[in-house]
């Protein structure tokens, strides 16, 4: 069994998600692997061995892991954005290699205990929430406030959920999935449009859906350019 570091643990994986970004190196026309790469950055799992000065987490916890490392050193590191480090060392990112094996070593201090009555299937999904978060917190969502979320996948999902937990009154979701459409409404969307259904009359519908105004906060999270368009329009 492979040996951590004096600040690294060894984690059992446990479970991974399936990322839209882990499906698309395989169609990305850059050609940016070159040789073979695991997959794999949504992830918890069982510590089992501990790098010599480890005091953050024990043989046994069960963790999330954060996986992205940092330089620690540079300015914007020092400054407290270490996600936006330009060293940043990110699994599943070439040549970094992802978690979809079953032993990984991680740093210590990216590496979150999970409190006991969260699972580890909850605890890989950590990583995507934190996306939504990070999102609402950019958008200053809060109570009362209208949110429209363009794209109903895992992270619009996600945003649309933590945008009504952090307070919005309204949040109206789109998307060209009937299904994802419905799930949105069975987790609390006030609104769920689909855009191919209703090209021409989307803008109006989601004014209308929002009492005849825009919305305060628009989250993008389809990647499509004709979403991107559709939220400056209503904007």
């Amino acid at each position: 069994m492979l040996s951590p570091y004096v600040v690294e643990v060894l984690i059992e994986v446990a479970r991974v998600g399936i990322c839209g970004s882990d499906v698309n190196w395989g169609y990305r026309p850059d050609k940016v692997i070159s040789a073979p790469m695991v997959l794999g950055h949504e992830t918890s799992g069982i510590v089992k061995r501990l790098g010599k000065k480890v005091t953050s987490v024990s043989v046994g916890d069960r963790v999330a892991i954060e996986p992205g490392l940092p330089c620690r050193r540079c300015r914007i590191c020092l400054k407290g954005r270490y996600n936006l480090c330009q060293k940043i060392r990110f699994c599943a990112t070439p040549p970094v290699n992802g978690t979809l094996c079953r032993y990984f070593i991680w740093d210590e201090d990216f590496c979150h205990k999970l409190p006991d009555d969260m699972s580890l299937d909850e605890g890989a999904l950590l990583e995507p929430l934190s996306v939504a978060i990070h999102a609402c917190r950019r958008g200053n969502v809060a109570i009362g406030s209208k949110v429209l979320v363009l794209g109903a996948g895992p992270i619009g999902l996600l945003c649309m959920m933590t945008a009504k937990s952090m307070g919005a009154t309204d949040v109206v979701i789109t998307d060209i999935d009937e299904s994802r459409l419905s799930m949105a409404k069975g987790f609390g969307a006030s609104c769920a449009i689909n855009v191919l259904r209703n090209a021409e009359e989307v803008p109006q519908l989601i004014r209308n859906s929002f009492h005849g105004e825009g919305p305060d906060v628009t989250i993008e999270c389809s990647g499509a350019q004709q979403s991107v368009l559709l939220g400056i329009e209503v904007g």
